[in-house]
C-alpha cells in the first residue's frame, strides 16, 4: 500500500512540473502587439549624416521591449544605406517595404498594432528614406494591416500633425510631435535624438499606460523648448478616439 501510495505520488509530483513547463509564461496585455519602429531618414537637417533617427530607432525599441512588448514581434525600419547588423531582419525605410514588413508582423501578432516613425516631415507627409509617405497612404497601410484593432501612432516629424486626421479611427490613438503648421525641433548634428523622441524615452519610464504617455511628451517637449528659447513652439499633438479612451487604462505598461 505505501508503494503504491509512494507512486501514486510521484506520479502526481511529475505531471505537476509537466504541466509547470508546458504552461506558458503570464503574458502581458502588449505581448502579442505588432509595433513597427522606423527612422526615415539619415541626415541631419542640414543634410549632413546623422545617426540621430537611428539612434531614436535603436532606443525607442529597447525601451519598448522593456515596458512589455515582445521583441519577436518588433520590425525596424532604417534609411541608412547600410542596414544595422546589430538588428536580424531589419529592412530598408520605403514604402513597399514599409507595407510588407507591417502585414507580416501584423499577421502573427494580432493583439493590437504599435507603429513608430521617427524621421524628417513636411506639410504633405514624412520622409521615408527616398520618398515622401502621405497621410492617405500611411493611413490605408495601417487599415489593411491592423484594421479595427487597438492602434497606437507615433509620428515624430515636423508637421506631423497634418497625419491626424487622416489616421484617426475608432480603436486608435494619435501622438505627433508637432501640430500640421509646426516645425519640430532636434535634429541638428549635436543632437542624439530629436527632442520628441528624447521626451517619449525620458517619459516611457514614469507612466503607466499610453493615457499618461501623451500628456507627459507633451509637458516634456514644452519645457525643453522653453528652457532652449525656441519659437515657435512645436505643441506636440495627442488624440484619442473617445470609444477607445476609456480602454487605455487596462493596456499598462509592465514595470
Amino acid at each position: 500500500m505505501r508503494r503504491l501510495g509512494g507512486l501514486f505520488a510521484g506520479i502526481l509530483i511529475s505531471a505537476a512540473v509537466w504541466l509547470g513547463a508546458a504552461a506558458p509564461a503570464l503574458a502581458g496585455p502588449f505581448s502579442d502587439w505588432a509595433v513597427v519602429v522606423v527612422a526615415g531618414d539619415f541626415h541631419d537637417h542640414a543634410g549632413a549624416p546623422s545617426e540621430i533617427f537611428d539612434n531614436a530607432r535603436r532606443d525607442v525599441t529597447t525601451a519598448l521591449i522593456s515596458r512589455g512588448f515582445s521583441a519577436g514581434n518588433i520590425q525596424q525600419f532604417t534609411a541608412k544605406p547600410q542596414s544595422d547588423p546589430s538588428v536580424p531582419g531589419i529592412l530598408p525605410s520605403n514604402q513597399e517595404s514599409l507595407r510588407t514588413g507591417l502585414n507580416a508582423v501584423a499577421a502573427r501578432a494580432r493583439g493590437g498594432c504599435l507603429i513608430y516613425f521617427s524621421s524628417h516631415g513636411a506639410p504633405t507627409g514624412l520622409l521615408l528614406g527616398a520618398q515622401a509617405l502621405p497621410p492617405l497612404l500611411l493611413s490605408q497601410m495601417v487599415n489593411d494591416a491592423c484594421g479595427a484593432r487597438p492602434t497606437i501612432m507615433v509620428i515624430s516629424a515636423c508637421f506631423s500633425g497634418v497625419f491626424l486626421q487622416a489616421l484617426s479611427a475608432p480603436n486608435r490613438m494619435v501622438l505627433t510631435a508637432a501640430r500640421p503648421d509646426r516645425t519640430s525641433f532636434g535634429c541638428g548634428s549635436a543632437d542624439k535624438y530629436p527632442f520628441f523622441d528624447e521626451c517619449f524615452l525620458q517619459s516611457l519610464p514614469q507612466v503607466h499606460d499610453f493615457a499618461g504617455l501623451g500628456p507627459a511628451i507633451q509637458a516634456c517637449v514644452s519645457a525643453r523648448e522653453i528652457r532652449e528659447g525656441l519659437s515657435p513652439p512645436s505643441e506636440p499633438q495627442f488624440w484619442v478616439d473617445p470609444t477607445f479612451r476609456p480602454m487605455l487604462p487596462l493596456y499598462r505598461f509592465s514595470p
